[in-house]
């Protein structure tokens, strides 16, 4: 219809229902975008709900330590007399010698840790034993001065000692158990550290074998020269020596003097002249005390020289 303003205008029909002039939605259907979203929901949902589940959960960390023992081997010396063993008379001559503690014995075979007894007066001392190349007339067993001074050995007397190989043993000490600690979460630094300052050092003497084998082959070899006889020693005593005997011949003199060394003893012969003759005389010592000179004297009679007696020099 034309109305009178001329614009034409559209009038609904009367159908008896209104019709609906709104132009109708396009319908859209859900692309894979919208389905990506929606799954990141369902798994981040599920993830909140299982992080309660038991078998998602880290096991907690063992911070406790149980008890715990530790055993230590510790090392101590054992005496092995199936190694080498002897008991018998020691003599040191009163010269000073190299190595330290030391004995050596012509049965010896190879170099030992021994311990040498006194027993006398039961000292002891640890050192080492060398086999004794040349025999020389006397005690078998020769001392260092060392060893002398610790076992408490006069020059030149002899004295029963026992000498015994000794040998390592480890055995095993446990130490006592380690309380419950708790664990802490350190830095690595801190706990090698740590690690580092526990550790303990321990220090062991060094072996007397090595030691005196060592100054032994360090000394110079002695330049061949006269022999230069001992100091003699001072002693307090009026009659510090023992007279064995006086010799017209001076082989007899000699014997005598092999005799006594055989004996363990120390004797000195003595040329001198009287009323122009020769002869000679063998003695023994000086002795530094009484009782030294009575044990001189003693051994001197067992020997077969029950005439020997005590002189000044």
């Amino acid at each position: 219809m034309t109305g009178k303003s001329g614009r034409v205008r559209f009038d609904a029909m009367s159908t008896g229902k209104e019709t609906n002039m709104t132009p109708p939605m396009p319908k859209r259907t859900p692309g894979p975008g919208v389905a990506a979203v929606l799954l990141s929901v369902l798994v981040l949902s599920a993830c909140e709900e299982g992080a309660n589940l038991g078998f998602l959960k880290p096991k907690p960390a063992e911070t406790a330590v149980a008890n715990s023992s530790r055993t230590q081997l510790v090392e101590r010396d054992v005496e092995a007399p199936d190694v080498f063993q002897v008991s018998e008379a020691g003599l040191w001559d009163g010269r000073p010698s190299l190595g330290g503690v030391w004995v050596a014995h012509p049965d010896a075979k190879d170099p030992e840790r021994v311990i040498i007894r006194n027993t006398a007066n039961g000292k002891f001392v640890i050192g080492a034993l060398f086999r004794r190349e040349r025999e020389i007339p006397g005690p078998r067993l020769q001392i260092s001065s060392d060893a002398a001074a610790a076992l408490g050995m006069l020059a030149g007397a002899p004295i029963d000692l026992n000498v015994t190989a000794l040998r390592r043993e480890a055995e095993d000490q446990p130490q006592e158990e380690l309380a419950d600690a708790t664990v802490e979460n350190e830095p690595l630094a801190e706990a090698a550290t740590g690690a580092l300052g526990a550790t303990e050092i321990e220090a062991t003497p060094l072996d007397p074998i090595a030691g005196a084998a060592a100054a032994i082959e360090a000394a110079p070899a002695p330049s061949p020269q006269a022999p230069v006889a001992p100091a003699p020693r001072v002693s307090s005593l009026d009659k510090p020596f023992i007279q064995i005997g006086i010799f017209s011949v001076e082989s007899n003199a000699k014997n005598t003097a092999a005799q006594m060394r055989n004996a363990g003893l120390i004797p000195t012969v003595l040329a001198q002249t009287g009323n122009g003759k020769p002869f000679w005389r063998v003695v023994v010592g000086p002795a530094q005390s009484k009782s030294e000179r009575s044990q001189l004297l003693k051994k001197i009679k067992e020997t077969g020289f029950t005439d020997a007696y005590a002189v000044t020099n």
